[in-house]
């Protein structure tokens, strides 16, 4: 397979580029972090595409901190909306034969206890203008499909976690908090809302699915890619603090707290399994021990890990 990442330079298309070349596909990337064309501009990136003639386009790149979606919804909007409808235009114009965009489960948004657990057809209520932004990229895939006959298959990912992960999202957060502290000597770990239950799955494990829906999803057709159970912020605090190399505790700052929480989210991954036949492989306990050791060897480089 001739694969290109959008977003490659970031914490999931590595992964994926990674994922890629080990089962022998021939992978390109861009990022606009790497000196690759903005999404923006549609001209150079439909002339990326002619170039390096792909057969598969993984879309993941966008703007995809919640709390800074926030602060600036129309650069969202943007980055997300506009930028995935440059994606699915260029590869309508090149030669591209399928087009994978990954969102988000954030799309479903505020869900109640009995929506759980959440399956393709959950209505989606987006509560964030990037779960909004996300949702409007979905149906402009759709879109793509339905009404230009695009080969588009949608990826629904519930949380995903692991090594190379920024401290912008929850897990990294705290494992950055602790590896700070081990090097410190600090006690204290400063976090947000712990009752708040999320669906998390390895990077790797999520990466694969991807693979495998580029292989074998069903045109026009979503995935939710999750682990199926829910897990607590303080659950995961609290295994990753037990890792730390001197004793620390859990402090609620209020300050770190999202604008609108929602309490519960996890997903049914029925649908992809029985689609693929992916299932998860990496234990939680194994995904925090790396992403804590990813972090201790951030902090070492760069001390204050800003």
């Amino acid at each position: 397979m001739k694969a290109l990442v959008t977003g490659s330079a970031g914490f999931v298309g590595r992964h994926l580029i990674k994922h890629l070349e080990d089962n022998g596909d021939e992978v390109s990337g861009t990022d606009i972090s790497s000196g690759g064309p903005d999404l923006l501009d549609l001209k150079s990136f439909t002339e990326l595409f002619k170039r390096i003639d792909p057969e598969v386009v993984f879309h993941l790149a966008g703007q995809a901190d919640v709390a800074a979606s926030w602060k600036d919804p129309y650069k969202t909007f943007k980055s997300n909306v506009e930028g995935t409808i440059n994606v699915l235009t260029a590869a309508r114009e090149s030669n591209v034969q399928k087009i994978i965009t990954i969102t988000s489960a954030d799309v479903y948004g505020s869900v109640t206890s009995q929506d759980l657990p959440i399956t393709e057809e959950t209505a989606l209520k987006p509560v964030s203008p990037y779960a909004a932004s996300k949702a409007a990229a979905e149906l402009f895939s759709l879109q793509a499909h339905d009404g230009y006959g695009q080969y588009v298959i949608r990826a629904r990912a519930f949380n995903h976690i692991g090594p190379g992960q920024s401290k912008n999202f929850v897990s990294a957060a705290i494992a950055c908090r602790v590896a700070e502290n081990e090097l410190s000597g600090e006690e204290v770990v400063k976090i947000g809302n712990l009752e708040a239950k999320r669906d998390f799955t390895d990077v790797r494990d999520v990466v694969a699915a991807y693979r495998l829906l580029s292989l074998s999803g069903e045109n026009g057709e979503v995935y939710n890619v999750c682990s199926g159970s829910s897990v607590s912020v303080q659950e995961i605090a609290e295994r990753i603090i037990g890792m730390a190399r001197h004793e620390m505790k859990l402090e609620v700052d209020e300050e770190l707290f999202r604008p609108v929480e929602i309490s519960e989210l996890f997903g049914d991954s029925s649908k992809l399994t029985e689609t693929t036949q992916w299932a998860p492989v990496y234990p939680l306990e194994d995904t925090l021990r790396d992403l804590l050791e990813y972090w201790r060897a951030q902090v070492l480089i760069e001390p204050k890990a800003e």
